[in-house]
């Protein structure tokens, strides 16, 4: 949905005083980021309009030229203040991220946080009202810009929020004190420790926002506000209740109970510098404004934050690369054939994000689920009854194949047997219209064996989801030797369209993720052979900073899919990997194959697997017999050319099975753990449990290029 929203604001025609509707391109004036005009009522309109840049970020350029109009208002005040963006897309979406990695020492950030926080209290101090006019998104420093005016008006369509803790921080730039004063301090420390966004009519009944308008009615709201005829919020009478210290520090042990079971401090430590931060001196704005500073200094400086960061970087690079030829023709309609699992969440997603689909299995049973499914998926995403019935029409079902005649991309997701997917293959190409796409969600099967027979291999593409596929933004573009750039670019840019994030990987068994995953998996099974209780693996991984265990993720995948993965890389691979036990075997021919039928490793109950409470504690080596195989791997995939360069490797692990993000990928992390010392651990697990713990030879080849 984002697609649409995102286009319609960027051909809004802005309402912008005395400007008109859109800023001089030439930006005249003594400012490179600013614009400054009068309208005829005296009132200062302030554009903020990065140069260089599409969207609006808080730069330490644009914030020094922001002093400077402060300096010239102040020489000529006007009757009041208008705060707007001039890009069309959005208010602001933050800091500039770039420069918190040119920034070393805590001192150093407390420095330049200390005169940006003097500067925003010029703008918070000014003697004539002050209205800051939001459309789009307004986002961390963009916000708490927004919260130095006395008014906030929202253009319908809006949207606040502060995600810095998802880099490991809190707002800095008086965000803590003035969100906490502004509306229900409960509420402001929520959206501040979860991150999540807060849209128009919210923000308006929390009183984050004045007003709530269309963009036409702009400059009668800024009249009105003028005028006096909109009431300035005080202080609520919830914020003044939690100035009292046993109040904040009775509410501050429950949210730090809420945030431990989501992020242990020792793991990531910003959610509970921020309610130390309100506990501490909440009951005073200036106290808490001032340490603000001190605690955004450390935990930006962190281990945690750094690495945070990257993996926010990592993720743009990934973005970047749906940034292709504007020229080559973006994907309008798909076809899916086979409505399983898998089938099911790729087609409900792609008619989610805006596509045309149209849905193809033997068993007409099988398509209505699905569409009960993508149903149930837009409930949960709280979309409007028009919105759900919107993406309900473009999900098509398709009894005979009509759609592939029609489509720009046809993408298979039958069952991972060579046979059926050639069968469907036979079936499906010579129906092709001229450029479509042949893609196949494949997660093992190298794409040369899939290609036999085909008259245009030349157009087929690996196109592999990870499930369950509206939570997992990884999607590995799988290229062969047969391919053209065509067809890899299309599919790189279908991959943006549907809001995911791309990895090219060249075809080899298992590719990347798998590749990687798969003996972290077959180890915890291995251990389990041995009489290691599932809980106490699983708590191994999750102390490390996994999003859950290897036993509960086996679940998650389902263990069919393990068992053929493991199957094909030990038949493929020129690798040791330790045989499936007989029981896992049979609990496959069972049935019990995870979370999807209730049973496999755990027995599962609505959607939550039993545990055992205070098992027996794993051995030491657990850790490194879990971890170690999948660097191992990673490593393999690296030296092989599976994947490029280690930043999309680690991207594509933490976005495709949730490695720790706050260790910045499996390579950042056994870089700061050191090759040599990873070799020579995997040297002595090979003498004491098998040959599976050869290190690879990349190991040794990369230390001594050092």
């Amino acid at each position: 949905m984002t697609g649409p929203v995102y286009s319609a604001l960027q051909a809004r025609a802005l309402e912008l005083g005395p400007f008109g509707h859109e800023p001089s391109r030439d930006n005249p004036g003594p400012w490179q980021h600013w614009q400054l005009g009068r309208d005829e009522q005296d009132v200062a309109w302030l554009l903020l309009n990065k140069a260089d840049s599409s969207v609006n970020v808080l730069s330490a350029d644009v914030l020094e030229e922001l002093g400077q109009v402060l300096d010239a208002l102040q020489d000529n005040p006007p009757t009041g203040l208008v705060l707007r963006s001039g890009k069309p897309g959005s208010f602001c979406v933050g800091a500039d991220i770039k420069e918190f990695r040119h920034l070393h020492s805590e001192q150093e950030v407390s420095e330049k946080l200390t005169r940006a926080h003097g500067l925003v209290k010029r703008l918070v101090d000014l003697p004539y009202p002050t209205v800051a006019v939001i459309h789009g998104a307004a986002l961390g420093g963009g916000l708490e810009l927004a919260l130095c005016c006395d008014y906030r008006i929202a253009v319908a369509g809006a949207s606040m929020g502060t995600p810095e803790v998802l880099l490991g921080l809190h707002p800095g730039l008086g965000g803590t004190g003035r969100l906490v004063d502004l509306i229900h301090p409960v509420a402001a420390m929520t959206m501040m420790l979860t991150g999540k966004n807060t849209r128009d009519r919210k923000a308006k009944a929390q009183g984050l926002v004045d007003l709530v308008v269309q963009e036409r009615h702009v400059a009668n709201a800024i009249s009105a506000v003028m005028s006096g005829k909109v009431k300035k919020r005080k202080n609520t009478w919830q914020a003044r209740l939690f100035r009292i210290d046993p109040l904040r520090r009775f509410v501050g042990k429950k949210m730090r109970g809420q945030a431990a079971r989501k992020a242990p401090p020792e793991h990531y430590p910003a959610p509970y510098a921020l309610v130390d931060l309100w506990e501490k001196y909440g009951r005073n704005g200036t106290d808490l404004l001032r340490h603000e500073v001190d605690s955004f200094a450390k935990l930006l400086t962190s281990d945690t934050s750094r690495n945070l960061v990257r993996v926010f970087f990592l993720r743009e690079q990934m973005k970047a690369l749906t940034s292709v030829d504007p020229q080559v023709a973006p994907i309008r309609q798909v076809h899916v054939i086979g409505a399983g699992a898998m089938g099911a969440d790729i087609a409900g997603w792609c008619a989610i994000q805006g596509l045309r689909v149209t849905l193809f299995d033997t068993q007409p049973e099988m398509i209505a689920k699905a569409i009960g499914k993508t149903a149930a998926l837009c409930r949960k995403k709280r979309f409007s009854s028009a919105d759900t019935r919107a993406v309900l029409d473009r999900l098509i079902p398709d009894f005979h194949h009509d759609g592939i005649a029609q489509a720009d991309l046809v993408l298979e997701a039958v069952p991972e047997k060579l046979e059926i997917k050639h069968k469907v293959f036979a079936e499906v190409e010579p129906k092709l219209k001229d450029g479509a796409i042949l893609a196949t969600n494949t997660s093992s099967i190298p794409l040369e064996q899939l290609q036999d027979g085909l008259k245009h291999p030349e157009r087929m593409v690996g196109v592999h989801f990870f499930n369950p596929v509206a939570q997992m933004l990884l999607v590995e573009v799988v290229q062969h030797s047969k391919m053209n750039n065509e067809t890899f670019e299309r599919a790189k840019k279908f991959v943006g369209q549907i809001s995911r994030l791309p990895t090219p990987v060249s075809s080899a068994p298992g590719f990347l993720v798998n590749r990687a995953l798969t003996p972290y998996l077959i180890e915890a099974i291995v251990m389990l052979d041995e009489g290691h209780s599932p809980e106490s693996i699983d708590q191994v991984a999750l102390d490390f900073g996994m999003p859950m265990g290897p036993i509960e993720l086996a679940d998650q995948v389902g263990l069919d899919i393990c068992l053929g993965v493991a199957e094909m890389l030990r038949e493929r691979l020129d690798t040791e990997l330790p045989e499936t036990p007989q029981w896992f075997k049979d609990k496959v021919d069972q049935g019990k194959l995870g979370k999807k039928t209730g049973e496999g490793l755990y027995v599962w109950d609505k959607g939550k697997p039993k545990k055992r409470n205070s098992p027996a504690r794993a051995p030491e080596e657990t850790l490194d017999r879990l971890i170690l195989p999948m660097l191992n791997a990673c490593m393999a995939c690296m030296r092989e050319g599976v994947i490029d360069n280690e930043e999309l490797l680690d991207g594509a692990m933490i976005f495709g099975t949730g490695f720790a993000p706050f260790r910045g990928g499996p390579m950042k992390y056994a870089h700061e753990r050191g090759f040599a010392d990873i070799q020579q651990r995997l040297q002595q697990l090979a003498q004491l449990h098998g040959k599976r713990f050869a290190p690879d030879a990349g190991w040794a080849a990369q230390d001594s290029d050092k």
